[in-house]
């Protein structure tokens, strides 16, 4: 190979580059699983709020109650960066899995919180690559939140009594 082979003009630098990019639409895609997440959050800590039973009835209530409202913002800045984007903002969450215990209930948050923050990671770079600064940096406060959403969930689960 030569080094003619390879330089390449600025028209197939950019050319290349386009391929490989993702498109508006790709991003308004995600970014609707990721607001599907946020209603699956919403839905499954007010039932799990309603449901739960046994000592930590009172403390875990109380958690669960404050993520609905942190993971409702979380909602509407999607809903409104996925009309912004020229986006259909999604009405069906992801499904809810059952618990019926405490534990399962931490469990089952906890790898929701996980699966936020890695559609959001996803999300913050595809935002960047499309030049969409503003919402990379929303992004990037929505991974904050979930990041101690899942910090706070994994200290309750690190001591809790596996009876």
């Amino acid at each position: 190979m030569t080094v003619s082979n390879l330089v390449r003009t600025p028209r197939e630098v950019s050319s290349v580059a386009t391929a490989a990019a993702v498109t508006r639409e790709e991003l308004v895609e995600g970014l609707n699983r990721d607001l599907a997440g946020e209603y699956q959050a919403i839905l499954m800590y007010t039932h799990y709020s309603a449901t739960l039973t046994g000592p930590y009835r009172r403390e875990l209530r109380s958690l669960f109650l404050a993520e609905v409202v942190d993971e409702l913002g979380h909602a509407q800045y999607l809903a409104d960066k996925i009309a912004a984007l020229g986006g259909e903002p999604t009405t069906q969450p992801r499904p809810v899995s059952p618990a019926s215990e405490p534990r399962e209930m931490l469990d089952e948050a906890l790898a929701a919180e996980g699966e936020a923050i890695t559609g959001y990671t996803r999300r913050i770079k595809q935002a960047e690559e499309l030049g969409e600064i503003g919402l990379k940096v929303g992004l990037e406060n929505q991974v904050a939140d979930e990041t101690r959403h899942k910090e706070e969930l994994e200290r309750i689960l690190a001591g809790w009594d596996n009876r």
